[in-house]
């Protein structure tokens, strides 16, 4: 059986590598004239941890990045809110872990690399078209970098894994376009000494007076005790004109919002200006689809479910597409009832991930007190909410995302 792998990202190899572990061989088709290692911070939890050691690759990503040790909820105003534990120390058989996304993506791409070849990963191909048969798929590519037709590739089945654009996906609906509704981001990552313990999650602010989000990502070998610390500044505007992947971010458009934030233990102004580059976003996600698998062909990964970036969910859900779908493939039954069966067990639970993440992510906590503080400091926040109702709130997002203790011990 040859399986095509349109795209080349975190899906796309973990599913490259983990078809190969199952005796399973395939070939990676990536749109990227070369591979290069960018990007700014990921968190991997502990289920996309579970799905990374089964990829033998525990003991490399955990080398490289900070085991997340708290998670923490912060007002505007520097104050906390709600605090828990979280990996290992919350009682997790895996540890959660900020690294790299570009650190991430190398250390898989070696391993696909060295298990499928050097022919194994093909970049430079953009796809263009496909037709399908009783017995294949075809595959019509052409050249990034010159537009130019490349030779057909034939398949007997297709996975597109090439991302929230995915060209795949825009074959089957070509109508399909991403949902944004006012939230833009911006991105960037700044060397200095650790914040607080050095390994904790913060969630500052709300998207209604502006919210940040920062965490470390990798310590520093140099003896400077520094770290780097990623952040991502979010703010909602109702006309607001939809942030470019491709352009650098600038001060002026976010850090007005941010400036005056100045708290005994962070100054969040200093942290955004000591980024270089600036990086800007949209926060998009898509509407759940109804259908995944047309015949030889289906989707995994933010091409099949593109999530707000939210929760820290979107990688995780990726690397169980590709577990999932690895696993059906290498059982030897008829390979399109195998990507019928992907569909049939990731659909639902993915569909309502993307719908929990536009209402009820886990700063839904920041959201519920500045509307019972009437965004003001508070004195006693018990006044308005106990620390057991906030508690509820993070654990209902734990068990729609699936890493709740019990979930993440179980495939």
């Amino acid at each position: 059986m040859k399986i095509a792998i349109i795209g080349g990202g975190i899906a796309g190899l973990a599913l490259a590598i983990g078809l190969h572990r199952r005796g399973v061989e395939s070939r990676v088709y990536e749109a990227a004239p070369q591979l290069r290692e960018i990007g700014v911070g990921i968190t991997l939890l502990p289920h996309a941890m579970r799905e990374i050691a089964e990829l033998g690759l525990l003991d490399a990503i955990r080398a490289v990045g900070i085991e997340t040790q708290n998670s923490e909820f912060y007002n505007r105003f520097g104050q906390k809110l709600y605090g828990e534990p979280r990996g290992v120390a919350a009682g997790y058989a895996l540890p959660e872990v900020a690294i790299n996304r570009g650190k991430l993506h190398t250390i898989l791409y070696a391993e696909a690399l060295a298990r499928l070849g050097p022919d194994g990963i093909v970049t430079d191909h953009s796809l263009a078209d496909m037709a399908q048969d009783e017995t294949g798929v075809t595959l019509q590519f052409c050249q990034t970098s010159s537009g130019q037709a490349l030779p057909e590739v034939r398949a007997n089945i297709a996975i597109g894994c090439d991302g929230v654009n995915s060209a795949t996906r825009k074959i089957f609906y070509p109508d399909d376009k991403v949902v944004f509704t006012g939230i833009n981001t911006w991105r960037g990552v700044t060397r200095r000494k650790p914040i607080l313990d050095g390994s904790t999650y913060f969630r500052v602010g709300s998207l209604r007076t502006g919210k940040m989000v920062i965490y470390p990502i990798s310590n520093f070998d140099d003896g400077s005790g520094d770290q780097l610390i990623n952040w991502v500044a979010e703010i909602e505007r109702s006309s607001s004109t939809m942030n470019d992947w491709n352009k650098g971010g600038r001060l002026d458009d976010f850090l007005p919002t941010f400036k005056d934030w100045r708290f005994d233990w962070l100054d969040v102004g200093a942290l955004i200006k000591g980024a270089d580059p600036i990086l800007e976003y949209p926060m998009v996600d898509k509407d759940p689809l109804s259908q995944w698998t047309f015949g030889r062909v289906t989707l995994a990964g933010d091409a099949a479910h593109p999530m707000y970036p939210r929760g820290s969910n979107g990688s995780a859900q990726g690397l169980i597409d590709a577990r999932t779908l690895a696993d059906l493939l290498a059982s030897g039954g008829d390979p399109q009832a195998a990507l019928k069966a992907y569909e049939t067990a990731r659909l639902a639970p993915t569909a309502k991930i993307v719908q929990t993440n536009r209402t009820s992510p886990p700063d839904i906590i920041n959201l519920r007190v500045e509307e019972l503080t009437g965004d003001r400091p508070f004195v006693h926040l018990d006044d308005h909410i106990t620390q057991d109702e906030l508690r509820a709130l993070s654990d209902n997002y734990k068990r729609i995302a699936g890493f709740s203790v019990e979930a993440a011990a179980a495939k």
